[in-house]
C-alpha cells in the first residue's frame, strides 16, 4: 500500500472557485503528435502527473528533445519516422493505458524491437484490441497472452487498412490513426463514436487530410497518410474527468456552490453533464468558447437535494466512461432505481470498476444488482453513515480512491482509504484542492 488517508468528518458548506489540472487525454496526444511534427511545439497547462512523466521519458528515449519549464513544455519535433531509435529500448508506460496503446502506433515504422511494460494494473489489461488492427498494418507483436509485456517490431512497409472498431474505444481508434500518419494511402476506420481529441488535433492543429462521416450508429474516418506537419502550440484545458469529482462533492454537500474554471466540455466527453441534468442536479455551463475544435466552459454547480434516478441512455456510455464511478455514487443518493446497461468497458479499466463500484456501494448499505454489463442502483436519499469503513484492494485505481474520498466527505462515517498515491497518475493535487475547500483529511 502506498499510504492511506483517514476521513472522519463531512465537509462543511463552501462557496469557492477552483481550476483542475490539464486534460490527460489531450496532454498525452499533444506529446505524441508534437514529437512527430517538424519544428518546435509548446504546450501550456500540460498535466503534471506520473502518466505524463512516463510519456515524456519514453519519447525522450526515441531521441526527441523535450524541455520543461515552470510555465510550459517545449518539444523539438523530428518529423514523421524521424526517431533516433537505433537500439532496442524498453518503454515503461506505468499505469497509462492511453499512452501504452498509442505508443504501439507511434513506432509503427521503426524496424527495431521495443519492449513495452507497465505496472501491475496495466499488465492485467487487454492489448488484443490494438494488436489486431496494427497487425494488419504489418506491425509484429509478441505478447503475454495479449497482455504486457509486449515486444513490438515495426516495418518500413506499412500498408493502409480498413478496420471496424466496435467497442467505442478512443485508444484503439487513436492508435490506428497515429499509425496511419506513417502509412502511404488511405486508412479507413468504421467505429462506434468515442472521444474525438485525436480527430480534432489532426484537423485543427496538424491540417492532416481527414474525413469523418456518419453512417447509422458508426462514424467512418478516413486518413490520408505520409503528410508531414509543422509544430504547434496548445493551451490545454482542464480535465472534465478530474472536475467530475468536485462536481459530485458539491452536489452531495450541504449549502455549497462551486465554479470550476476553463474545463474541456467536448461533447464526446461530457456525458456526465447531461446525465446529472437529467437527475435534476443544479449544474450550468458558462463562458463557452471553442479552441482548436474543443469546447471549453466554466462549470457552475450547487448542492442538489432532490436528485432523481436515471435510466442512462446507452448513447451516453462512451461519453461518460471515466466518470461512471462518481455518477454511481450520486445515484446512490438519488430517489428511485438507476439503471446502466452496456457498460462492459468498465471491466477493462485500471480495475474492474463495475465490480469495485458494486462492492463499495454494498459496503455503505446501498442495494445493487450487478450483471456482466449492467448495474442497477437502489438509491437512498436519506442514507447517513456512522460506521467504520476501509477501502482497499482496487489495483491503484486513482478514480476509485477519489470516489471513496467524495463518499466519505459527503455521507459521513469514519473512512480509511488506502493507496493515496494512486492519484499521482492523473491528479496529484487532488487532496490539496479538497483541503482548500475545507475538507479535513489526515
Amino acid at each position: 500500500m502506498s499510504g492511506s488517508v483517514i476521513i472522519k468528518n463531512k465537509i462543511k458548506s463552501f462557496n469557492k472557485s477552483i481550476s483542475v489540472p490539464g486534460d490527460k487525454s489531450i496532454s498525452i496526444r499533444w506529446l505524441i503528435l508534437a514529437s512527430q511534427a517538424i519544428g518546435k511545439s509548446r504546450a501550456y497547462n500540460l498535466l503534471e502527473s506520473d502518466d505524463i512523466r512516463n510519456t515524456i521519458s519514453s519519447i525522450r528515449s526515441l531521441g526527441v528533445k523535450i524541455k520543461k519549464s515552470k510555465g510550459h513544455c517545449e518539444i523539438n519535433g523530428v518529423g514523421l519516422n524521424g526517431f533516433n531509435d537505433n537500439k532496442n529500448i524498453t518503454i515503461n508506460a506505468g499505469n497509462s493505458g492511453t499512452f501504452a496503446r498509442l505508443f504501439c502506433g507511434l513506432i509503427a515504422k521503426s524496424e527495431n524491437k521495443f519492449k513495452l511494460i507497465g505496472d501491475k494494473s496495466l499488465s492485467k489489461r487487454d492489448f488484443s484490441r490494438v494488436i489486431k488492427p496494427l497487425n494488419k498494418f504489418g506491425i509484429k507483436f509478441l505478447s503475454n497472452n495479449n497482455k504486457l509485456p509486449l515486444i513490438i517490431e515495426g516495418t518500413s512497409f506499412l500498408r493502409p487498412i480498413t478496420f471496424e472498431e466496435d467497442k467505442g474505444s478512443a485508444q484503439v481508434k487513436s492508435a490506428i490513426m497515429i499509425t496511419s500518419l506513417n502509412t502511404p494511402g488511405e486508412t479507413v476506420i468504421k467505429c462506434i463514436p468515442s472521444r474525438n481529441h485525436t480527430e480534432l488535433m489532426f484537423k485543427h492543429c496538424l491540417k492532416i487530410p481527414i474525413k469523418i462521416n456518419k453512417r447509422g450508429k458508426y462514424e467512418i474516418i478516413k486518413v490520408q497518410g505520409m503528410k508531414q506537419f509543422k509544430g504547434f502550440d496548445y493551451n490545454i484545458p482542464g480535465d472534465i474527468s478530474s472536475a467530475a469529482f468536485f462536481i459530485g462533492l458539491t452536489i452531495l454537500s450541504n449549502n455549497s456552490k462551486l465554479l470550476i474554471k476553463k474545463v474541456n466540455i467536448n461533447k464526446s466527453r461530457s456525458g456526465i453533464i447531461e446525465i446529472l441534468k437529467r437527475m435534476n442536479a443544479k449544474i450550468k455551463l458558462m463562458n463557452k468558447k471553442f479552441y482548436y475544435g474543443e469546447e471549453i466552459a466554466d462549470i457552475k454547480v450547487e448542492s442538489s437535494n432532490f436528485l432523481r434516478s436515471i435510466k442512462c441512455p446507452k448513447k451516453l456510455n462512451t461519453k461518460s466512461i471515466d466518470e461512471f464511478l462518481i455518477i454511481f455514487l450520486i445515484c446512490a443518493n438519488a430517489k428511485g432505481i438507476s439503471e446502466f446497461n452496456n457498460i462492459h468497458e468498465l471491466r477493462q479499466k485500471e480495475s474492474d470498476r463495475l465490480k469495485v463500484a458494486s462492492n463499495f456501494l454494498r459496503q455503505i448499505g446501498i442495494k445493487v444488482v450487478e450483471k456482466i454489463g449492467s448495474l442497477k442502483i437502489y438509491g437512498n436519499p436519506n442514507l447517513k453513515l456512522d460506521n467504520r469503513f476501509e477501502v482497499k484492494g482496487f489495483l491503484k485505481d486513482h478514480r476509485v480512491f477519489m470516489m471513496s474520498c467524495i463518499a466519505a466527505l459527503t455521507m459521513g462515517g469514519n473512512f480509511k482509504i488506502h493507496d493515496k498515491d494512486s492519484v499521482n497518475s492523473s491528479f496529484p493535487n487532488f487532496l490539496k484542492i479538497l483541503k482548500k475547500l475545507g475538507a479535513s483529511i489526515n
